[in-house]
């Protein structure tokens, strides 16, 4: 195929977690156009797994290396939005989340980064949220938490990786107009986000999955450790 990313000549297998949301569906169907072999990982897809549980997200690691053989993007976009406030929480909500969106994806890293050290070549995109900076309410300290972590897991794995051509990013969406950000949103707070938005429109899932895959290519081989807000202009760091 034309302009398919390769390695070893061999198409490039990306991963994705999540892929069943209307985001992560987005990052699949991008990453599918960009010419990548995409593995989705999610409770209904083509691999299974329960992301809250260590042991199926490792088995899927594993299953998805026995098929494939390796490894060469991996996305995730998969994530837990258990709401709690600080008088609320309790230690089951906050392990929920914390497994689902942070201890995941170092279990799933570990089983992929062996091969992607081997051939000099890889990606880990990790999908956060611009509420990291701005978070919109007190319940959702759970998960504003779950993507500071990643941040933090983020910028130590680009320097840890670096040197096997491992380059880690995130991207930061804003509020975007999805199916279930509808059920809990109203027109009137759409619009009120919108109107601090540098660019006045609502964001759609394709706007965080174009960037998703432009990290995930070669044009992209000097960007590692840093977040790429695809918010709008909401949050300028």
């Amino acid at each position: 195929m034309s302009g398919t990313p390769e390695a070893g000549g061999a198409q490039r297998v990306a991963v994705v977690t999540g892929g069943a949301g209307a985001i992560g569906a987005a990052i699949v169907a991008a990453l599918r156009a960009a010419g990548h072999r995409v593995v989705v990982i999610d409770h209904d897809a083509e691999i299974s797994a329960d992301l809250g549980i260590e042991g199926s997200t490792r088995r899927a690691a594993g299953e998805v290396l026995d098929r494939y053989g390796r490894c060469d993007v991996l996305v995730h976009a998969a994530a837990a939005f258990d709401l709690a406030t600080l008088a609320d929480l309790d230690a089951a909500t906050w392990q929920h989340v914390q497994a689902v969106n942070v201890e995941s994806v170092l279990w799933l890293a570990q089983a992929f980064t062996p091969g992607m050290a081997e051939q000099g070549f890889g990606r880990i995109v990790f999908v956060i949220s611009d509420t990291f900076w701005d978070p919109p309410a007190p319940m959702l300290l759970p998960y504003v938490a779950s993507k500071g972590a990643l941040v933090g897991i983020m910028r130590t794995l680009a320097r840890a990786l670096g040197s096997d051509g491992i380059a880690v990013t995130a991207v930061a969406p804003g509020l975007t107009d999805t199916p279930a950000s509808r059920m809990v949103n109203t027109d009137a707070q759409f619009d009120a986000v919108v109107d601090r938005q540098a660019l006045k429109r609502r964001l759609t899932p394709t706007d965080t999955a174009a960037t998703v895959a432009f990290l995930a290519s070669d044009a992209a081989a000097a960007l590692t450790g840093q977040i790429f807000c695809a918010d709008g202009g909401l949050v300028l760091r």
